[in-house]
């Protein structure tokens, strides 16, 4: 029957599971439409990084408050992530994504048009945002579900670098806040989503022999088994300090180096689309090398970015570090979800909407204790010093879990890990 379905859909680039390229063994359309809805999210889910400095101004926060502000975004879509991974699987992920994209364009139109005056507001306007950041839930199993075991990195990495949305955030939302002040920026920010939206309605299509739905029970099964902790413990590192930085760089910048809210978009944007570029390379490398192996090597070079950020006296230098930081988390987003549907592809959308949201939650952690470390010490460096300690700690978990996972499910599996 699959094979049926397939054969079926090779006008839209799918055929038969297993060998050959991997453009002819997906469904492209449905690949470019995961990667549109994720890029636009995520430049929505960041949306309040980018802004931070003209809200902190007009609103008079502080720096914990700061830190707060764009670390809530983070953690609701940590939340709703396990949600959108429980609809994946029972409605499908094509009509998951619409439901996503319509509540968060429904919330920006309302706060641009009723205005957003107080710290609480924006807290509110984050949870909201949360929506945009639960797309990786959905778009990432939208797409790598089209694809056979050994093309899953690459596919699941194509959508993810959905993570460049974060750029278009940092590179623009500042300068059309000095030109038409930042709350408009949230009701500009409708009109890119609205296209995305008819786009994704036009090019997606549900993969062929969804799951079984399950009780609820049942989605939450991988729990019970240590290797899913693992999994999400390691993408809260790499996942959670590329979007906990991606949120919090604009207020360091402006902060520490007294920065334009212009100039620290830019500056900004080019960290953040270092990590993105790699992200797809990760799921290649780690198709290629293993993902413990491209882990390895993350970990290393993340901790030892983020302590030179803490030592960093320049502008230049701390730009440099953080791109060697970016770069490597980047890669290591690719190489986690390389892993993940190589151990739990009967559970991929629950264990998408998991590992996601330990990710959210490390992002939270570091942008929130970033506003913490300034407001305490009057420094960030703690914030990241502490960063780079759970960095070389999940690097002693990978060693001490890698021999287990080759030999009780790498060779299982047909892929290197």
């Amino acid at each position: 029957m699959a094979t049926a379905f397939w054969d079926r859909e090779r006008s839209g680039g799918r055929q038969a599971s297993g060998g050959g390229s991997f453009w002819a063994s997906g469904h492209t359309p449905t690949l470019v439409a995961a990667f549109l809805y994720f890029d636009l999210a995520f430049m929505v889910w960041v949306l309040l990084g980018p802004l931070a400095p003209y809200i902190a101004k007009a609103l008079a926060l502080g720096p914990a408050e700061k830190g707060l502000m764009v670390a809530v975004p983070t953690l609701a879509g940590a939340g709703l992530r396990v949600v959108n991974g429980l609809l994946v699987d029972r409605i499908g992920p094509k009509r998951s994504g619409a439901i996503s994209q319509l509540i968060v364009i429904a919330g920006l139109f309302s706060a641009w048009t009723l205005g957003v005056s107080s710290f609480a507001g924006t807290l509110a306007l984050g949870v909201i945002l949360g929506f945009a950041g639960a797309s990786f839930a959905i778009a990432l199993p939208l797409a790598s579900r089209w694809y056979p075991p050994e093309h899953q990195g690459k596919a699941m990495g194509l959508a993810g670098m959905g993570n460049s949305g974060t750029v278009f955030a940092a590179l623009f939302a500042p300068a059309l806040a000095a030109l038409f002040g930042w709350n408009a920026v949230l009701g500009l920010a409708c009109i890119p989503l609205t296209v995305v939206f008819l786009v994704y309605m036009a090019l997606a299509k549900d993969p062929p022999n969804p799951p079984a739905p399950k009780r609820l029970a049942e989605y939450l099964a991988p729990l019970r088994q240590g290797d899913a902790w693992w999994l999400m413990a390691f993408y809260s590192v790499t996942f959670g300090g590329f979007v906990g930085l991606a949120a919090s760089l604009p207020i360091y910048f402006t902060d520490r180096f007294a920065l334009s809210p212009i100039h620290a978009g830019y500056a900004t944007a080019a960290c953040v689309f270092a990590g993105s570029l790699v992200r797809p390379m990760g799921g290649a490398l780690a198709d290629r090398i293993g993902g413990v192996r491209a882990l390895t090597g993350v970990f290393a070079l993340a901790a030892l970015a983020l302590v030179g950020v803490s030592m960093a006296g320049t502008f230049v230098a701390a730009l440099a570090c953080f791109v060697a930081a970016m770069l490597a988390l980047g890669v290591g987003n690719g190489a986690v979800f390389q892993l993940v549907p190589q151990r739990f592809a009967a559970e991929i959308g629950v264990m998408t909407g998991l590992v996601g949201m330990a990710g959210g939650i490390g992002g939270f952690y570091l942008a929130s204790s970033l506003g913490l470390a300034k407001q305490w010490t009057g420094s960030f460096a703690p914030g990241f010093l502490i960063f780079a300690a759970l960095a070389l700690v999940a690097l002693a978990g990978l060693t001490i879990v890698k021999r287990g996972w080759r030999a009780r499910w790498g060779t299982a599996a047909g892929v290197r890990i």
